[in-house]
């Protein structure tokens, strides 16, 4: 009878596992049909994220990602909680495309490929762009979930997800966990983590990242490079000269002087006045920031001269922002300020005059100039450069230039405008 009864036994087993299965796909078809039906299947769908099939909680986070409203939230933050990766991500990504519509068809999640029982994402060698607008308000559970993600997923590619979504969320709240995750023995967690920071600009950590600038992986150290340069750290400035006494290739080096003329102490004049003679238009370009930024009279002349020699743009660009710097307000069509906004209308150069006008409109008087070359012979390009240079740098002079310019007859600049003026009245 034992042989009856294990062969009985073995045939239960069998059908149970058959069952299973079925009960899967039947759960799996079910949750694709709700996800068509919209917001409202969003309650039917969720208690499913409890399921003990983690294949159906996975189709459960797709559903309502898909779905992708206001109400999707909860859910997602729920769903951060489950213990399997792929959700983990999934989740993330959906919360991220709720603030960024679209998000999802290029985050992490969009590239996540099963390999044996392991799900792995896709990552790029370059830096994540994607952020939120200023003025977007997060709810605090939702950065809370993500910080939590950051110190503590089930891998390490959840982990540097979840970074990468507070750096695009702009989410203040979660930078002691950025801090924190510095701290790893994971790369690509330092990386997302460093990236994150620098969309944050909270100056108040900048000081945190300045142990980096000599790590061995060199997309580490480039990126808090760049990070301690952004958030202004004082306490990087000695280790970045260490970096340029033998710095391990030309991008390392370039990214060093570029730091150190963003934090500009007067002390780093010596070596940009020595560079700005470089050969290479990038280490030129860096080396005229500095002594814009460090603003002493007297280098108007070498500045100059260094102007009516130049013939690489994005060394022109520089030197131009360097000149504004200096108190050159002119606005004619071969100005340092003229030639700045006139680079708004060449899609290879927008975005680097964009970012020296932001800086320049920091200054009340650049702001003045800057609405007399809003005038009739503006182009669309122009227009819309000026208005996101004011959103991010105006002050409450900048309301009236922007209001007039939102009343434009091209929509295109009006939207603009109406965007400027928004993120503009929020940070007043």
């Amino acid at each position: 009878m034992r042989p009856w009864g294990a062969l009985l036994l073995a045939a239960v087993a069998g059908a149970a596992g058959l069952w299973a299965q079925e009960d899967q796909k039947q759960k799996i078809r079910q949750l694709r049909e709700m996800a068509r039906q919209g917001s409202p299947a969003i309650e039917r769908i969720s208690p499913y994220l409890k399921d003990d099939d983690v294949e159906v909680r996975r189709e459960a986070v797709k559903a309502i990602v898909q779905i992708g409203t206001l109400r999707s939230l909860d859910p997602l933050v729920e769903a951060t909680r489950d213990n399997d990766p792929e959700i983990q991500i999934r989740a993330v990504d959906g919360i991220v495309n709720f603030y960024l519509p679209v998000y999802v068809d290029h985050g992490l999640s969009a590239t996540l490929r099963k390999a044996g029982e392991l799900i792995r994402g896709r990552w790029s060698d370059s830096a994540n762009e994607d952020v939120v607008d200023p003025d977007t308000p997060i709810r605090r559970e939702v950065i809370e979930a993500l910080a939590r993600l950051v110190e503590g997923g089930s891998s390490m590619d959840s982990r540097a997800n979840a970074a990468r979504a507070l750096g695009i969320l702009r989410a203040r709240d979660g930078l002691p966990a950025l801090v924190n995750a510095l701290r790893s023995k994971d790369s690509r967690l330092i990386f997302e983590a460093l990236i994150a920071m620098q969309k944050i600009r909270d100056r108040s950590v900048a000081d945190r990242v300045a142990f980096l600038v000599r790590d061995l992986d060199e997309r580490v150290q480039l990126a808090a490079i760049e990070t301690a340069g952004l958030l202004g750290s004082a306490e990087a400035v000695p280790q970045l000269h260490r970096v340029l006494e033998s710095p391990r290739n030309q991008k390392v080096r370039r990214a060093a002087v570029l730091a150190l003329a963003r934090i500009a102490q007067p002390d780093s004049r010596n070596l940009f006045l020595n560079l700005i003679g470089d050969k290479d238009p990038e280490i030129r370009a860096a080396a005229a920031q500095g002594l814009g930024r460090i603003r002493k009279p007297e280098d108007a002349a070498v500045l100059e001269k260094a102007w009516s020699a130049e013939t690489k743009i994005v060394a022109r660009l520089a030197i131009a922002f360097a000149r504004v710097r200096l108190g050159n307000l002119e606005t004619g069509s071969f100005s340092p300020l003229g030639y700045l906004v006139n680079n708004l209308n060449q899609r290879a150069w927008r975005g680097i005059a964009l970012p020296y006008l932001s800086e320049l409109a920091l200054d009340r008087n650049v702001r003045s100039a800057l609405y007399g070359m809003l005038g009739p012979g503006a182009t669309r390009d122009e227009k819309t450069g000026i208005a996101q240079a004011l959103a991010s740098s105006g002050g409450e002079d900048s309301i009236a230039p922007l209001e007039k310019l939102a009343q434009d007859e091209d929509a295109a600049v009006a939207r603009e405008a109406l965007r400027a003026l928004r993120i503009l009245r929020g940070r007043l």
